[in-house]
């Protein structure tokens, strides 16, 4: 099973974390932007986590055999903060940067006046910088969230495959589907989707344009989830390249768009992609 993990915040994360993903055959992430739990009170604070991002952030996890891209933006949940939106102006400056495979995460939180203006600023960035966009929807009233946001997205003119529409779960994913964007799933212990869930909803709707990931962070996660839900794949019947369809193809063709993926193995990393079963690790081989 080889797995290119879509959407994880790997800052909040542990080494022992990037060990365990390697072995459940994590070759490749992105890490989006997020917010940090608490407010940010200045854009030096921005431009430092930014520079993390790019720089040391994607040294550690090659220490661990594993590709490491990100996207960048002002997340929704601090675009209300008068505070935080002088960072736009900073943006462009790291949209340019090498391994930033899209501008994100952007969209809703609260659904405010101030959250529209950021979303559709950082819309016109990704059109004039020719990257892929993803987009948070609000975990408090999704379906209006979700209806809004692919509203703002089709009036900023930009194309529908260079969109991933992420946090979605049954009552959303139709509307999603049918606008012609990707579709992302966050699978957590307790909240957002489970990977059963998951299953019955790549039964009901396919496996063109899903996109899985583990979305771990500070919080209750586990960066294991997308390993786990190509278990539970297997044990609902879908196959080995329906799992690697899911887990590896989708989001590589999904960010493959921004001409930045970087996937060939480490140095000192063999490419093999290595077994998940159940809560146990078969751990791939370094050179």
């Amino acid at each position: 099973m080889r797995i290119f993990d879509p959407h994880i915040h790997m800052s909040s994360r542990t080494t022992d974390d990037y060990e365990a993903m390697y072995a459940a055959g994590v070759r490749a992430l992105v890490e989006p932007a997020f917010w940090l739990g608490q407010p940010r009170t200045s854009v030096g604070s921005y431009t430092d986590y930014f520079d993390a991002l790019i720089g040391w952030e994607r040294f550690r996890a090659a220490q661990f055999g594993i590709r490491h891209h990100c996207t960048i933006a002002l997340n929704p949940k601090e675009a209300n903060d008068p505070r935080c939106r002088e960072v736009l102006d900073v943006l462009p400056r790291y949209l340019a940067k090498d391994g930033v495979v899209a501008v994100g995460e952007v969209g809703y939180d609260s659904m405010t006046k101030e959250e529209d203006e950021v979303f559709s600023q950082q819309l016109a960035m990704a059109l004039e910088h020719d990257l892929p966009v993803m987009v948070h929807t609000p975990h408090r009233d999704k379906l209006e969230g979700t209806k809004r946001t692919l509203d703002v997205v089709r009036e900023a003119g930009i194309a529908p495959e260079l969109v991933i529409v992420d946090h979605l779960n049954e009552v959303t994913v139709k509307l999603v589907k049918d606008s012609g964007a990707w579709m992302g799933f966050s699978i957590y212990p307790d909240t957002k989707m489970d990977e059963h869930r998951m299953v019955e909803i790549l039964r009901q709707y396919g496996l063109d344009q899903m996109i899985v990931n583990s979305a771990a962070d500070w919080g209750r996660s586990d960066p294991l989830k997308t390993a786990k839900t190509g278990q539970a794949m297997l044990d609902g019947g879908f196959t080995d390249a329906d799992v690697d369809k899911v887990l590896w193809q989708n989001p590589v063709a999904f960010y493959d768009q921004s001409g930045r993926l970087t996937l060939d193995p480490l140095p000192g990393f063999t490419g093999e992609a290595v077994t998940f079963e159940g809560n146990s690790v078969l751990r791939g081989a370094r050179k």
